[in-house]
């Protein structure tokens, strides 16, 4: 098998274009410069490199997951803490993440996402209905008093 071989200035060039397309962690960053099998001190050389001019950022990482996970994926905070627990992100960052997320539009997002469903679950039981509603939201993440609490609006 052919292995291409880059010198540790090109494979920093590499991961300075990876960093600036999508915020990544630590964790993502680690992978992939073990993909290019350097000694410990070219990965250290590379993720100190990336760190001092701030291509990698764990805090604005979490912020903005937190954010694209909440407004595009729908996701409920504890879906986004979980998700961000095993990249390994600090509890800090976690909760500065936690942030981003406005309470308004969260529990608004919640009840729209509860007449969404309601709309398309077929069941005629009321009760295996809002169970299903509740595993499709707690699925996503959203904390369960807040989940439950939506579910007493549907009256089918």
């Amino acid at each position: 098998m052919n292995k291409q071989v880059f010198t540790v200035e090109e494979i920093k060039r590499k991961m300075e274009h990876y960093c600036v397309y999508q915020d990544r962690c630590h964790k993502e960053i680690e992978a992939k410069l073990r993909e290019y099998r350097l000694i410990p001190e070219a990965r250290e050389h590379i993720l100190l490199h990336l760190l001092e001019h701030n291509f990698l950022n764990e805090e604005r990482f979490s912020r903005s997951f937190a954010r694209g996970k909440f407004r595009i994926k729908k996701w409920g905070k504890e879906r986004i803490v979980r998700e961000l627990k095993f990249r390994d992100i600090s509890t800090y960052n976690i909760k500065s993440a936690l942030k981003e997320i406005d309470e308004e539009e969260y529990i608004k997002t919640l009840y729209e996402l509860v007449d969404k469903k309601n709309a398309l679950v077929k069941e005629t039981n009321k009760f295996k209905r809002k169970k299903k509603i509740a595993d499709y939201l707690l699925y996503r993440g959203f904390e369960s008093n807040l989940v439950y609490e939506a579910l007493k609006t549907i009256d089918s």
